[in-house]
């Protein structure tokens, strides 16, 4: 079981507020996007790494990959316009065949039993994501008036890594370029052309770090998975 994955890293992370890309920001004394390279970094089964960055970042992001010991690594492309754009490089840089995982780089705190059980539904099914399921009422609202309250028991909030066989992900995003289509996510162009699309569920660690309140959150989590590693020595 092995699979490469795509990281699309050129966001400029505006809701952060921070005036330059949020995965560069360090969450105690290291960026944020070295925790998530690490993860897939000590994964036997990644073979390699897909970055899709802002062109002007490139020295800072290949110094940072050589100081932190980063090997995996395999491309560096460059980043578009929108997100998908950005994914759609890096899906151009690699072969057409294997299991390839897309991942938001401010998504530090995926783990390793999470990644092979989605690589497994992808080999068997062609395309999964992570989702968890949603914990709050959800109301459907237009201008500021409710107009129903939608039923949660079949609602997800999903995540990533999302994992797709790479064939299925190229036609995907081939099929939305031609058509001027843009996606919420990558599953979403996939689900368009009629494929399956198998949900795995994940945590609520696994966060995505878009405001500043979540970099507090983000230090929270670390401090507990550092403690849970002291009790389990």
């Amino acid at each position: 079981m092995t699979y490469q994955v795509i990281i699309p890293a050129a966001g400029q992370g505006k809701r952060m507020g921070a005036g330059k890309n949020k995965l560069l920001l360090e969450l105690e004394d290291m960026p944020i996007f070295i925790y998530t390279l690490k993860v897939f970094e000590k994964d036997e089964c990644c073979s390699g790494v897909v970055l899709s960055i802002n062109e002007q970042e490139e020295r800072e992001i290949m110094d940072l990959l050589s100081f932190y010991g980063i090997k995996k690594v395999i491309g560096l492309v460059p980043g578009g316009k929108e997100r998908q754009h950005s994914v759609f490089h890096g899906v151009q840089a690699l072969k057409d065949d294997g299991i390839v995982l897309v991942h938001d780089g401010a998504r530090p705190f995926i783990d390793h039993d999470q990644i092979h059980s989605l690589v497994v539904a992808a080999e068997q099914y062609g395309a999964s994501v992570l989702a968890v399921p949603v914990k709050d009422t959800v109301k459907k609202v237009m201008g500021n008036k409710v107009i129903e309250t939608v039923e949660r028991s079949s609602l997800w909030a999903v995540q990533t890594p999302q994992a797709f066989r790479m064939s299925l992900l190229r036609r995907a995003h081939e099929k939305a370029m031609e058509e001027d289509f843009l996606g919420t996510d990558d599953a979403s162009l996939v689900e368009r052309m009629g494929k399956d699309v198998i949900i795995v569920e994940g945590n609520y660690d696994n966060i995505k770090l878009t405001t500043p309140e979540d970099l507090f959150f983000a230090e929270t989590i670390i401090r507990k998975r550092r403690s849970m590693s002291k009790k389990g020595r």
